[in-house]
């Protein structure tokens, strides 16, 4: 929340549609990739300088692909190849934006959040943390840009197809790649959300049986996480929904079909990740729970020591005392009547404790 202050609080007082950089500055390079196919054959190719992307071999989709958006330039001279709205150039380069639909009439433009896992820095047990990357797409009558903040991305599937001619991708025109797009990034969500369930359970088991301040460590890291996921993913069912009903001639009405099927996937997204949030939330009333009936248990066996001790004390108390007239000080025996009268006391107490159910 500090970093996304900062980053507004740079662009504050200025035009709006300026492109500025909000969010992590990477120093990786910005690469851009290009895909151009039809039903016949896909041709896929590494762009040097952007304007070859304005040199389109007139087959049917292209599908530009950007690995950065931390180079206001580049994507100013995109937006100028494509005649992109400034203010959706300004959405792209910033990378907090929630998930959302922009209609710009010739283009659509629309954000998602990617999740994926990374290796948590300086983990010996191999732990993973969720991380999420906004997504950019945008979509022209025949054409799709997608701009990602990162190198690597979910979308392997889709290019595995275009490039084997498999399923329905190259049959058909660019608002059926888009969907397509969307379509890997929500099946993701669902591998990342299993693993929220395999830790969530692993904790339950963990919080019911042997809770430790480790326990309580991994609740509050599984909670922030499903706040980060839940921040990604709820949105978005506004935004397939808008798609389905806003009527735009970009999206034809043969996709509409698919783009149907993927609001059912958000929908089942949406559902499991608000029954893992009330289940991340039940985890610390079950550590707390567990955790205060370890402690009632302690205090019961220390309150059951004490109350057998009281007894004793006392006795030990009376006899003593350095009065001259106690009678029993000088019995023969009266060191070993004192102790058989202690232990037959503690004995008593411990029966009567049982026959309470107390122990």
């Amino acid at each position: 929340m500090q970093k996304l202050a900062q980053g507004i609080a740079r662009k504050a007082g200025m035009v709006p549609g300026t492109v500025v950089h909000v969010g992590d500055l990477d120093r990786h390079p910005v690469r851009v990739t290009m895909i151009e196919y039809d039903a016949e054959q896909a041709v896929e190719r590494d762009i040097v300088d952007v304007s070859e992307c304005a040199e389109r071999h007139g087959r049917g989709v292209c599908w530009i692909n950007v690995e950065g958006v931390h180079d206001p330039r580049l994507i100013e001279q995109i937006g100028s190849q494509f005649r992109l709205h400034p203010l959706l150039l300004e959405d792209v380069a910033n990378t907090e934006q929630r998930p959302k639909l922009e209609d710009y009439g010739e283009h659509l433009y629309i954000i998602l959040r990617m999740l994926y896992e990374r290796p948590v820095p300086d983990a010996d047990d191999g732990a993973v943390e969720i991380d999420s990357e906004q997504v950019s797409i945008i979509l022209g009558s025949n054409w799709v840009i997608t701009f990602l903040e990162d190198p690597g991305d979910v979308f392997d599937p889709v290019r595995q197809r275009l490039r084997e001619n498999r399923g329905r991708v190259r049959k058909h025109g660019a608002d059926y790649l888009a969907y397509a797009l969307m379509d890997v990034i929500v099946d993701n969500y669902f591998t990342v959300l299993e693993r929220f369930g395999d830790l969530a359970e692993d904790l339950e088991q963990e919080a019911m049986a042997h809770p430790t301040s480790r326990t309580l460590q991994e609740i509050q890291d599984i909670k922030r996480a499903m706040i980060q996921v839940r921040r990604a993913i709820w949105p978005l069912r506004d935004v397939v929904n808008v798609m389905l009903r806003g009527g735009s001639p970009l999206i034809k009405k043969a996709t509409l079909v698919y783009l149907r099927d993927a609001y059912d996937h958000v929908v089942r997204v949406v559902d499991i990740v608000e029954t893992y949030r009330e289940m991340v939330g039940g985890l610390m009333d079950i550590y707390l729970t567990n955790v205060s009936n370890r402690m009632n248990e302690v205090m019961k066996v220390l309150t059951v020591i004490a109350t057998i001790f009281i007894p004793l004390t006392f006795i030990a108390g009376v006899y003593g005392m350095n009065f001259d007239n106690m009678p029993e000080l000088h019995w023969e025996h009266g060191y070993w009547y004192v102790w058989g009268v202690m232990i037959a006391v503690g004995v008593l107490l411990l029966a009567l404790f049982r026959r309470k159910r107390w122990l």
